[in-house]
């Protein structure tokens, strides 16, 4: 590797013929480029995707109240019911449940109330929550602070209003904070303003919501002991489904619905949705290594080819080299050398082409899509990327440096 007279003989052959190799080049550097750009856009996509699962708990669920599927000792299908606040007693019971947070939502969830300051009037969606839904679905305080405990004991009437209720109900430059709000004729306290944390439609209905504390909820807007849905979470080690599916036959069994009954309660795995959303990501990402690699490899078999062609123009240069006592590790190491520079030199100024694509793209499109997410790759791609090269490139000159051991030195010599 570190022989003067091998690195001059490798650039020597690539002078001679500036042409055939560039255009060879260009087929590893296309092939690596190609993969680079298809594996930044995956994660572009993919960033724009999870950032609607930024900090959600993956390991949480959710149950509601629907109505019943089937008769059930004596009770007809179509009955309604309510979660009450003895069913959060008895799902803390349960060891495997880390966090309960009960919620009711005004109107049920994502109704529009109508909530007043002064002339100015907006419908929102209420939620009456426990301080705890931090743990679950974090809610990003921009100024202000976050309903706490006190709050809930002694039933304050204080709210947290969203970016879209602030700028209805409040003008340029208006500190919320200390001001108040009506909503169905009770006046709330502002203490926090809160921003989205997700993007899109998501986002849109973060910025509507106006948070209160559940108990306050409960007294001042006449739901007595209802709870309209528990958000739980449980330990990370722990299978979600089989949680899900115990909190669910509690929360049956305690208002005689049909353990069978698939309607009667409806939830949502949190867990499931995540591990199906990487699950697609994986797929994905495997289909591009597999389309990048395929594309890599036409350019390393043009360079094969091309080394196969610089085998025959040297095979009296060859014979020399056996003659003089050159053994053929000696020959198969130059030729796979060659072979292994070309790839990598031209591999390398793609990788370089497509990163700063990558980067140009980014920059051009910053927030304005948030489906699209910085589409860069890390450096674990990159190196795992180069390694790809360094092996492509020596399985391209292994077919051409056997062709050049297994040349009889004496036919070799005579080769015109």
């Amino acid at each position: 590797m570190f022989d003067k007279d091998n690195w001059q003989e490798i650039f020597a052959t690539i002078k001679k013929s500036k042409l055939r190799t560039a255009l060879t080049a260009l087929g590893v550097g296309w092939g690596i480029f190609m993969l680079v750009l298809m594996l930044g856009a995956g994660n572009g996509l993919k960033n724009g995707v999870m950032q609607d699962f930024n900090g959600f708990a993956t390991n949480s669920f959710f149950v509601w109240v629907q109505k019943t599927g089937k008769p059930y000792k004596g009770m007809q299908p179509g009955r309604t019911f309510n979660f009450n606040n003895s069913d959060l007693i008895a799902l803390s019971q349960v060891k495997e449940f880390d966090v309960i947070c009960p919620q009711n939502h005004l109107g049920g969830r994502r109704g529009n109330n109508t909530a007043t300051r002064g002339l100015k009037t907006g419908a929102y969606d209420i939620v009456g929550f426990y301080p705890n839904l931090q743990d679950i679905q974090p809610v990003f305080i921009k100024q202000g602070r976050f309903i706490n405990n006190l709050d809930i004991s002694e039933k304050r009437k204080v709210c947290i209003i969203g970016k879209r209720v602030k700028e209805e109900l409040f003008t340029a430059g208006d500190d919320p904070l200390g001001k108040y709000i009506r909503i169905s004729g009770v006046y709330f306290k502002v203490i926090g303003y809160s921003e989205p944390t997700g993007n899109g439609e998501r986002a849109r209905q973060q910025s509507g919501v106006i948070y209160v504390p559940f108990t306050t909820f409960q007294a001042a807007f006449n739901y007595g002991d209802r709870v309209g849905n528990f958000c739980i979470r449980v330990p990370a080690h722990l299978p979600i489904q089989e949680a899900e599916k115990k909190a669910i036959a509690i929360l049956k069994e305690r208002h005689k619905v049909a353990p069978d009954d698939e309607l009667a309660i409806g939830h949502w795995n949190m867990g499931v949705q995540y591990g199906k959303i990487n699950g697609l990501f994986l797929g994905i990402n495997a289909l591009i290594w597999f389309v990048g690699i395929g594309t890599l490899l036409a350019g390393v078999i043009g360079i094969s080819n091309i080394m196969l062609i610089v085998v025959k123009e040297r095979t009296r240069e060859i014979g020399v080299k056996r003659a003089l006592g050159a053994t053929p590790a000696n020959v198969i190491a130059q030729i796979m050398m060659e072979s292994v520079f070309l790839t990598l030199i031209s591999g390398y100024l793609g990788l370089i082409a497509g990163l700063l694509l990558l980067e140009g793209i980014n920059g051009a499109l910053g927030e304005n899509v948030p489906m699209f997410k910085n589409p860069t790759i890390d450096l674990a791609v990159t190196l795992q990327a180069l390694t790809v090269l360094v092996v492509s490139g020596a399985i391209a000159g292994l077919m051409p440096a056997l062709r050049a051991v297994s040349v009889n030195p004496v036919e070799a010599l005579r080769a015109e």
